[in-house]
């Protein structure tokens, strides 16, 4: 049964189109995400930020599992990127480079990322060592059966999110506010200018 089943399927060593673009796209994308951890400017990491999450959002449509495909459109891409740039404008952050965007113990961050790399890749593959995509069938990644089992089972987490997601928008806002006390003190304290010399 087993070694029919593996004579189905061509492996690795003859990859169809949908492979060889599903392995194009995750560079693409591996490459994006590399781009925002280490460049020096906000609002550039932002935009690498959407690059890399539009390449997993491809990566989903290339699995057939467009639901998630268009959540991770609609809610990271639409909502969370935009929400990371509005708080980067109510903030007043710097638009240009930033030398407070890097950190002196970026080794130790990557020592870590690598590691949490190689511990997931490690887990799935051993997970799903012996186990098959369809990619021609649409009943395991279809949006009836996705939504049906991620709003019966998963319901808190996403009404955890929209917490989330609300608490960083008011403390963006509350950040941005000035406190008008300073402000007068400020006018108050800053010469006058616009009366004539004699």
């Amino acid at each position: 049964m087993n070694v029919s089943a593996a004579a189905h399927h061509p492996g690795f060593l003859s990859p169809t189109g949908v492979e060889i673009t599903f392995v194009l796209v995750g560079l693409a994308t591996l490459g994006a995400a590399l781009l925002t951890v280490t460049t020096r400017q906000l609002v550039h990491a932002a935009l690498w930020l959407v690059v890399a999450l539009g390449g997993l959002a491809i990566e989903y449509l290339l699995l057939t599992a467009e639901f998630i495909a268009w959540v991770q459109v609609l809610i990271y891409v639409g909502s969370v990127v935009v929400l990371l740039l509005f708080g980067l404008m109510l903030t007043k952050a710097p638009i240009g480079r930033s030398p407070d965007a890097d950190s002196e113990n970026r080794w130790v961050a990557f020592a870590v990322a690598a590691a949490a790399a190689v511990t997931l890749v490690w887990v799935v593959a051993d997970a799903f060592r012996s186990s098959w995509i369809n990619l021609h069938g649409t009943v395991q990644g279809s949006s009836r059966a996705t939504g049906a089992s991620l709003f019966r089972h998963w319901v808190l987490p996403f009404e955890a999110l929209s917490v989330l997601l609300l608490a960083a928008l008011v403390g963006a806002i509350v950040l941005s506010r000035r406190d008008p006390v300073a402000d007068q003190a400020a006018a108050a304290s800053a010469p006058r200018t616009g009366g004539k010399e004699n």
